[in-house]
């Protein structure tokens, strides 16, 4: 069985900003913040992905690559989309790793409540596997 109270935590943190960036669209500050809890959130998931099928799978999860990793997720239930969604993700989370940049900015934000839905997604299968 695997911790997974960092990666609910992150979730909730990223649930607040989402809700907070509802009231406030034009707020670049609440923007940035989502987008900085974001970040933590994508790395947790991918994570917790990992973990769970290094325990769960017979062995060589940890030498998959990240289109690989997603794959196997997909096939096995724990994700709900495929690794179109979640190339995207990864390429709006590496946009805001290379500076700051307005309109990249805007579309990354645009991206995260799906991507936390999907996130909950993944933590809810896992959750399930566990009891």
């Amino acid at each position: 069985m695997i911790d997974l109270s960092a990666l609910r935590r992150a979730l909730a943190t990223l649930d607040e900003a989402l809700n907070a960036a509802a009231r406030a669209p034009e707020d670049a500050l609440v923007r940035d913040g989502c987008i900085q809890r974001f970040e933590y959130s994508y790395e947790l998931t991918h994570k917790t992905l990992r973990r769970h099928l290094e325990a769960t799978e017979p062995a060589g999860v940890a030498e998959l690559s990240f289109p690989s990793l997603i794959r196997l997720g997909f096939q096995r239930g724990l994700l709900a989309q495929s690794w179109d969604f979640w190339n995207d993700i990864r390429d709006a989370r590496n946009a805001t790793s290379h500076g700051y940049d307005e309109k990249k900015a805007r579309g990354v934000a645009a991206k995260i409540p799906a991507f936390a839905e999907a996130a909950r997604f993944l933590l809810g299968q896992i959750e399930a596997r566990q009891i």
